[in-house]
């Protein structure tokens, strides 16, 4: 894989971590179900956490991923219509919103981890998250079908 290739799959997985936590960082201030609260605290500290671990790799492989700052990349973000949801207080449309972000980010890794070429460190460490990533996902989709 070219250096190109990597650096931009990179830039998603970071991206997609930072509207994660940003997302479930604004969701548990807004949010009002306790329950919800603690989830949401959980995937918001599980995505920050994440982002730290893919930095430092970056890092040390002297990767550098430039930041995202157009309009059409920010309005792209898959979070982007939570703030919608919460605000309709209905537990499930803001159930339904994230899992939308969480289909997202099971893609990225997805997408990220066919990649051919990833430093194998860097790879077992996007393991090892996308298993956090698709148990995240599982269980905001059974919150979200129990609310239904």
């Amino acid at each position: 894989m070219e250096a190109n290739e990597t650096q931009a799959l990179l830039k998603e997985i970071v991206q997609t971590l930072k509207d994660g936590e940003k997302g479930y960082s604004e969701a548990l201030t807004d949010v009002e179900d306790q329950d919800l609260k603690e989830v949401f605290k959980k995937y918001a500290v599980q995505r920050d956490g994440y982002l730290t671990e893919i930095e430092d790799q970056l890092h040390q492989l002297n990767i550098k991923v430039e930041e995202e700052s157009s309009l059409t990349g920010t309005l792209h973000r898959v979070f982007i219509n939570l703030k919608a949801a919460i605000t309709s207080k209905s537990r499930e449309s803001i159930l339904n919103e994230c899992e939308r972000g969480e289909d997202y980010a099971v893609k990225a890794y997805q997408t990220a981890l066919k990649a051919e070429g990833l430093p194998g460190q860097l790879k077992s460490i996007l393991e090892k998250q996308y298993q956090g990533i698709q148990q995240g996902h599982d269980e905001i989709k059974a919150l979200r079908n129990a609310s239904k």
